[in-house]
């Protein structure tokens, strides 16, 4: 199994200038390469399928070359595994006490 470290997403309440729309997933989220430190900063809007924990706490995101091992080593699946795009698939997970984003390009 092989990782690499992506960015650490950071929930807020109020939008940061030039962050993005996702009207499916209904929340707004920044580039990660508009902020020094790989930082990605979210906001959820009413009716996102997204949980509340996710809401509520700050995730670190890997890049996995196979996510379906990641996921069974995980603690606890909080969410997924669905697609992020055309070309990858992601989950939520817990792993010893951190929220971690596993992120597939397939």
């Amino acid at each position: 199994m092989s990782a690499t470290y992506m960015h650490i997403g950071i929930p807020i309440t109020n939008r940061k200038p030039n962050m993005t729309y996702n009207p499916d997933g209904k929340f707004w989220f920044s580039q990660v390469d508009d902020y020094d430190y790989k930082i990605e900063y979210l906001k959820f809007e009413e009716g996102t399928p997204f949980p509340e924990v996710l809401h509520r706490n700050p995730h670190v995101a890997y890049k996995v070359d196979d996510l379906e091992k990641y996921i069974e080593d995980a603690d606890q699946v909080i969410c997924g595994p669905m697609a992020a795009n055309e070309t990858a698939r992601l989950a939520f997970v817990w792993k010893d006490g951190a929220i971690l984003e596993l992120y597939q390009e397939v």
